[in-house]
């Protein structure tokens, strides 16, 4: 009996031992195969397990905060030689600003700390790109309301054409593939603020759900009703495209027509204010009288970093306000929002990395340093800057929110050689970004 229980035992072993071998060489296979990726991808693996690290397992206060007018204004006066010229002339540049301190508890809760200045909703400036955000969100969130077996982000698909003055789609030669899909159109959107990739989600999400979506989830304060650059006028804005999605067989999986929104949408702030400066350019030609933005699109500053928190931290926004994203879209999001044009394939990019990060970098040739991510959507059209974004220095532990616009102009003409963007909007916006850094580095004491 004693023989028999040394052989079960003996048997027992060696069944451990061949377990334990044929997992350590499944896991070595499985680690070969995950190394198989393109430069694009393992530049990022270190971010992506930072980002699931740092949000993902955080519970979160999500109570609105107040926002406090104070901070702010005392970190720009301690820099004098950097802020006095804004600082005295704040409504000139349309500048406001909106810093939200981010707080780990020893509890695993994050509270949030806002802090504003020159905060006003109803002072309208031109959102340019920074409204481009809300479309790459939406537009996943309404794939995944659909819930149709195949379609996703990746699929394929090919854009009709239902009104003269649109344009169709079915090749795109800077996807891997040759062929166009929504994910495609967002990487474009987020490193390089492609403005036909933003077109091109506006007419598949519809201007009636673009803005629907966004309203409903309790995101007032925006309306986004046009396609951006040089695309049709008003009313064909209200005209989206027929879509057709097809899988790798060229079966269709899905297809939507021609939409039209027969809602007129009015301007969310008063007409007043959506008339800036004392001429303008029309045709070529300078005239008298203030530029009328109040067809164009709008948004608040707020809102803007609403709309990065949710994808930042998901679990911060109150259940109503969440959007429909999937784990891995919110990963998506991030990882391209945070991107580099280097660190881009598919398509590749010959560009510096401050193209599309004003914070911090705007006004340098620097590079930025690993240990640093931005995640941010800018905007710059018609003498407005703008950048919205969430800051990371996964070296020293710093993290905050920082969302802001100023308006390039000194002579009240809006008119593109009037505007100067690099001697005004692009240093302030640097120096903000690198001064807000360093209040936080600094422990979040004003070092002058």
């Amino acid at each position: 009996m004693k023989r028999i229980k040394r052989r079960k035992n003996k048997l027992k072993g060696l069944l451990t031992l061949f377990l334990l071998v044929t997992f350590i060489t499944a896991s070595l296979v499985y680690v070969k195969i995950s190394n198989r990726k393109d430069s694009e991808q393992s530049t990022f693996n270190q971010t992506s397990d930072s980002i699931k690290t740092n949000n993902d397992s955080v519970k979160t206060n999500n109570a609105s905060p107040s926002i406090n007018d104070e901070l702010l204004e005392s970190i720009l006066e301690a820099y004098p030689e950097k802020f006095k010229n804004v600082l005295d002339n704040k409504d000139k540049y349309d500048v406001q600003i909106l810093y939200t301190q981010i707080n780990r508890n020893t509890d695993g809760t994050i509270t949030f700390t806002k802090n504003g200045f020159n905060l006003d909703k109803n002072n309208y400036f031109y959102p340019a790109s920074s409204v481009k955000l809300a479309a790459t969100i939406v537009a996943l969130d309404k794939l995944n309301n659909l819930n149709i077996p195949g379609l996703n982000k990746y699929t394929s698909l090919e854009v009709l054409t239902g009104r003269e003055s649109q344009s169709g789609e079915d090749e795109d030669f800077t996807a891997k593939n040759g062929k166009p899909s929504i994910a495609q159109y967002i990487k474009k959107v987020l490193v390089t603020s492609d403005n036909d990739a933003f077109n091109r989600l506006y007419e598949f999400i519809g201007q009636e759900t673009l803005n629907e979506t966004l309203w409903n989830k309790g995101y007032k304060d925006i309306l986004i009703r046009q396609r951006i650059g040089d695309g049709p006028m008003t009313e064909e804005n209200r005209y989206t495209n027929p879509f057709v999605f097809y899988d790798s067989n060229g079966k269709v999986i899905y297809e939507q027509p021609l939409v039209y929104n027969s809602t007129e949408y009015t301007s969310l702030v008063p007409k007043e204010n959506t008339l800036k400066g004392r001429m303008h350019e029309e045709d070529g030609d300078i005239i008298d009288g203030p530029h009328d933005f109040s067809e164009s699109n709008y948004v608040s500053i707020e809102t803007l970093q609403e709309l990065m928190k949710a994808v930042i931290f998901p679990q911060s926004v109150p259940e109503n306000k969440r959007f429909n994203l999937k784990d891995d879209d919110i990963v998506f999001l991030k990882k391209y929002m945070s991107m580099l044009p280097r660190q881009c394939t598919y398509p590749s990019y010959d560009l510096p990395d401050n193209y599309a990060k004003f914070f911090m970098y705007g006004s340098t040739n620097k590079s930025i340093p690993s240990n640093i991510k931005i995640y941010n959507k800018i905007g710059n059209a018609n003498g407005y800057l703008i950048d919205n974004a969430y800051i990371n220095d996964t070296k020293n532990n710093i993290e905050f929110f920082l969302t802001a616009v100023i308006f390039s102009n000194e002579d009240g003409i809006f008119a593109d050689s009037h505007f100067n963007e690099d001697k005004i909007g692009m240093p302030f916006l640097t120096e903000l970004g690198n001064t807000i850094y360093k209040y936080e580095r600094n422990g979040r004491v004003i070092k002058k």
